[in-house]
């Protein structure tokens, strides 16, 4: 592994005071992977902690995690063991276990990330493993973003110092330095995809293709640095982000086909969309936002949801949040999910501020409430003219996605103010000296 420093320092993987924390299973590349970095931690002035996932796979698994602790008091690092239920998430969410494995156990590396117990987290992927994943995402149907395979480093957390290294450099540096790992006997299951690729596919290509795993491995980085340049030609100045949303002008969709697919992943990836997404999908994008009606939506991996909204392709990954809306109007303030905080003050000034309506609060009938919209509403426009609630959202191109999100005060279908939009010309201010402001804060 003479090259893994150099792939280090290329790559930027490492700086000065990184707490380290190397993902070991027992197996050989990881144990590879904790010794080296151990062995240079104090070159690079670096802390290394051995973090140890049990899949809850198989019954022994027990045996691996007692394995890693003992090494890692050998070579002098903390360690860290977490389980996970595997099988019962998979089950749980509709995924195969090997999917479900790789969510709990990035769940488990977040976790710690975020509660600042590591800085990063090396992996053990190395060049075999770039290869096999490149023809798993072109088998599955994706595009260039999965043609360049896996990154030597990604979020800036996660790093693959062994990336580069061969196979066969990662056992002789096992047998150099005499050390041991444990064998998973999943690992030869070749019903996992995985499996199946690197023991009946490569295991036939490399009778005829000796060196097929290094070509595969540098056609993916040949992919990767054409695609680094066609990003760099993006421009994509005009998408809006909003937490876990994204807006995208339909009139990026008329570039090139090179460049909307970028567009596309660069608003998933914006949105935290990295996973699972392929060119039918990307597609399915293309042909809603050049040929869909307005309203119209596709349903995406993970529960993400593309809108049609006139002028706009909406990405959204946040799970629908069930909410039932019922209060009584007064002054005060209540918190909508997905809208915002609506508050309700007594004022005597009515200067007009964005997000801001005033009414006189005498013309509101007593029975009225706050609530969502619901089907025969009515609503008398500002300055006059009685039209259905629905009919008036569209004159305004609020987006269906969010027409169910708005509060409104009503009393029976009867609308008198949609809140942060507009307010009934039955309740308008003439000549009162105080009225109410309604406010709405996102």
């Amino acid at each position: 592994m003479n090259t893994v420093d150099e792939f280090i320092k290329q790559n930027k993987l490492i700086k000065r005071g990184d707490i380290i924390g190397v993902g070991v299973s027992g197996g050989s590349d990881s144990m590879a992977l904790l010794h080296y970095l151990a062995s240079v931690a104090q070159n690079y002035d670096i802390e290394v902690v051995a973090i140890h996932v049990d899949h809850g796979i198989r019954e022994n698994s027990y045996q691996d995690a007692d394995f890693v602790k003992e090494k890692a008091k050998e070579l002098g690092v903390r360690f860290y063991k977490f389980r996970i239920d595997a099988p019962k998430l998979a089950k749980d969410k509709g995924l195969s276990v090997e999917t479900a494995a790789r969510e709990g156990r990035y769940g488990v590396f977040n976790a710690l990330i975020r509660k600042g117990v590591v800085d990063k987290i090396a992996l053990a992927h190395h060049q075999l493993d770039q290869a096999e994943t490149i023809l798993m995402h072109i088998f599955r149907g994706a595009g260039v973003a999965g043609a360049k395979g896996m990154e030597a480093i990604r979020d800036n957390i996660f790093i693959r110092p062994l990336l580069s290294t061969t196979k066969q450099e990662i056992l002789e540096y096992l047998s150099e330095n005499q050390l041991d790992y444990v064998d998973d006997y999943t690992n030869s299951d070749t019903s996992y995809t995985r499996n199946y690729i690197r023991h009946v596919l490569l295991k036939e290509v490399q009778k005829k293709y000796p060196n097929a795993v290094s070509a595969i491995a540098n056609f993916g980085q040949a992919i990767k640095d054409d695609d680094e340049y066609i990003q760099s030609q993006l421009w994509t100045d005009a998408m809006i982000f909003e937490n876990k949303m994204v807006r995208i002008p339909t009139s990026y969709f008329l570039y090139a086909n090179a460049l909307v697919s970028r567009v596309i992943f660069k608003a998933l990836k914006g949105i935290g969309v990295t996973h699972d997404i392929e060119k039918r999908h990307i597609d399915a994008i293309k042909q809603l936002a050049c040929s869909g009606e307005n309203g119209s939506r596709i349903y995406l991996p993970f529960e993400t949801i593309v809108f049609k909204e006139y002028d706009y392709i909406t990405i959204s990954n946040r799970q629908k949040e069930e909410f039932s809306l019922d209060e009584p109007f007064k002054c005060g303030e209540f918190n909508v999910p997905g809208f915002g905080s609506v508050i309700v003050k007594r004022v005597k000034s009515f200067t007009p501020e964005e997000g801001k309506l005033f009414i006189d609060y005498r013309k509101v009938p007593k029975s009225a409430k706050w609530r969502f919209r619901q089907e025969g509403d009515v609503f008398t426009k500002f300055g006059g003219g009685t039209k259905k609630l629905k009919s008036f959202f569209i004159d305004k191109k609020i987006p269906l996605r969010q027409r169910g999100l708005i509060p409104v005060l009503a009393d029976e279908n009867e609308v008198y103010v949609i809140a942060g939009v507009e307010i009934s010309d039955k309740v308008k201010i003439e000549d009162v000296p105080t009225g109410y402001m309604i406010e709405v804060k996102k």
